[in-house]
């Protein structure tokens, strides 16, 4: 019962944010069909080149929709410019023998039970996210009084990235669905299924109508329910993330 009363409610609140939608576009009125080749090229262009103050990682893009055994060996330790990055590259490089996917997901995350492996850790991650994204222009600091003590809280300021993040992982299952893997944008790829695994997909799909809901959802479980081993196999995969979501879907 309580699955449904949730469900329900997640109907209700995709329902209203598509009403809202509607109303606006409504009201604004015609005017909007004159802007509307300018917007697509706008788009294009956005989809191009984004500025480095809003061009995110990985991981921050998972952050801010939130608002199979192989051995990991590092082929280059050139620095990449991303500080968490980095430092897990440095791990990988300096640890012998290698170890598997598995295993590094869960020592740079502190999950292990051994404790002469914390020092792998990743120290602070959703913080050190955050304050990415407040040099970027994305987020903002604020500090908050809860009782007895301040705790700093990061605001969403640019919501002009978020829709931009939501309209692309929304194509990727709606209008730009291609029903093959290896087909698809790697980066988006992996992005759906982070995010899933981080349990924040939802934030992107709340605003949809139901048909488009029920579909999107429907195509990302096509998705997880792919063979890692057999995708990974196929021309034009990329066997790294094939092998991240073998080790998440274990």
């Amino acid at each position: 019962m309580t699955s449904l009363t949730q469900r329900s409610s997640g109907l209700v609140q995709r329902r209203t944010e598509a009403s809202r939608s509607a109303a606006a576009d409504k009201e604004r009125g015609s005017g909007e069909d004159d802007d509307y080749e300018s917007r697509r090229v706008d788009e294009q262009e956005d989809d191009k080149g984004d500025s480095k103050e809003t061009r995110l990682t990985l991981m921050e893009e998972v952050l801010l929709l939130g608002l199979k055994d192989r051995e990991v060996i590092c082929k280059s330790d050139t620095p990449t410019g991303d500080m968490l990055l980095d430092e897990a590259l440095k791990h990988v490089k300096e640890t012998q023998p290698p170890e598997t996917v598995q295993s590094w997901i869960e020592l740079l995350s502190g999950e292990t039970w051994n404790p002469l492996k914390l020092h792998y850790q990743l120290r602070n991650v959703r913080e050190r996210l955050a304050k990415n994204l407040v040099e970027k222009g994305v987020l903002t600091t604020e500090k908050q009084n809860f009782l007895l003590f301040d705790m700093t809280t990061h605001p969403l300021t640019n919501s002009t990235v978020k829709q931009r993040l939501v309209r692309k992982v929304q194509e990727v299952v709606l209008d730009k669905w291609v029903n093959q893997s290896e087909r698809m944008d790697k980066r988006l790829l992996a992005v759906l299924f982070l995010a899933h695994s981080s349990d924040v997909l939802e934030n992107a799909f709340a605003p949809l109508l139901d048909e488009q809901y029920d579909l999107a959802m429907k195509r990302v479980r096509l998705l997880l329910d792919l063979d890692p081993e057999v995708e990974a196999s196929k021309s034009g995969s990329n066997e790294l993330l094939w092998a991240v979501v073998a080790a998440f879907t274990k």
